[in-house]
Parts: structure tokens; sequence; C-alpha cells
């Protein structure tokens, strides 16, 4: 079992007050990574033994009105590869949603390897890079998809207290996107 395993969990009050869960969760979903933590029951979750998350190989394309992924692209070798094959399996109209560890609030730290994660091949922030380790999201997203519009991207912290570098995180420490494949 994952050790992020809660971190869906972590989000679903701040998700409830926002109506995340009527806006980007109705239909069939997908939870790319779920670790026993699905996003919502009426979504299939697609973990270790079902194949390798990169690939989703088997899944037709355009199958999922929303494809929601917790705590994996940084463990994932070939995001950029993976992002491709998970938007794929999204109805036009749906989303895909990503849900990552912020670098700063997470790892608090700027190099690899991971002090909380050994599995982590990078880290994330929103809207900047910082080779070799930290990965800009927004741009990864850019240079990986195509007919998409960024429904919104946000770094989320809420509860987060611990500043200490030396101390593992609580609350929230993580950033979301939602990302709405075009209909056409």
């Amino acid at each position: 079992m994952r050790e992020t395993q809660l971190e869906t969990f972590k989000a679903r009050e701040r998700r409830k007050r926002e109506w995340f869960f009527r806006k980007y969760c109705q239909g069939k979903g997908l939870d790319i990574g779920y670790g026993g933590d699905l996003l919502v029951p009426n979504c299939v979750g697609w973990d270790v033994e079902d194949g390798d998350a990169q690939y989703l190989e088997g899944v037709p394309k355009k199958t999922f009105d929303f494809v929601y992924s917790s705590h994996l692209l940084e463990e994932i070798p070939y995001p950029k590869l993976a992002l491709k094959c998970w938007f794929a399996v999204v109805k036009p109209g749906g989303y895909l949603i990503l849900y990552l560890p912020h670098r700063d609030l997470y790892e608090k730290r700027k190099r690899l390897p991971s002090r909380w994660n050994s599995a982590h091949k990078r880290f994330f922030m929103l809207d900047e890079a910082d080779a070799p380790d930290t990965v800009c999201l927004r741009c990864l997203i850019e240079d990986s998809l195509k007919k998409y519009e960024i429904v919104y991207a946000k770094v989320c912290d809420e509860g987060h207290t611990i500043t200490d570098p030396e101390l593992h995180s609580d609350g929230e420490y993580s950033i979301e996107v939602v990302l709405r494949k075009e209909k056409k």
C-alpha cells in the first residue's frame, strides 16, 4: 500500500465545500493509482495489479467522464507520455484531474532524493521549473496535451502547518489541476 493513500481523503472536505464532486466527478470515472482511497464511488480504481499506470493498456480511448490521479505523476518514468495516455481515455467534454505534491509544501527541499518517498522521480511546482529535479506542471501539460482548457490550477494547503523541513507535512500539500477536454 502506498504511503500517500490518504491524500484524496485529506482533500475531501475542501472539495465538498467547493462543489468539486458535483462539478467534475459526474458519470463514470477512473482513479489511477488510488491505493484503496477512491475519489468517489462512481469510479473504478486502477492500481499496480491492473498494469502500468503510465500506459493504461487495455483501457479504450474516450471511455471515462473523468480521470483522476493523486500523488502518482511524480513516480511515473515518463510523465509526458502518461498525461497523453490518461487524457486519451477521457471522453470529449470530460475532465482530467491531477493532484500531486507541491515541492515546497511536501518536500521542503529543492533536490532529489525525496526525503519522504523514495519512489519520487521528480518534484513539481505549478508555474516554475528548477532543473534538474523540479518540473513546471503547467509547462508539462502545455507540452503534452492538445485540445483542452485548464478549468483551474491551484496550490492546496488547507490544514498545512508544519514548515520544519525535518518533519513530514500535515494537511494538504498539493497542486490540483482540472483540465477539460474539448468536445470536438
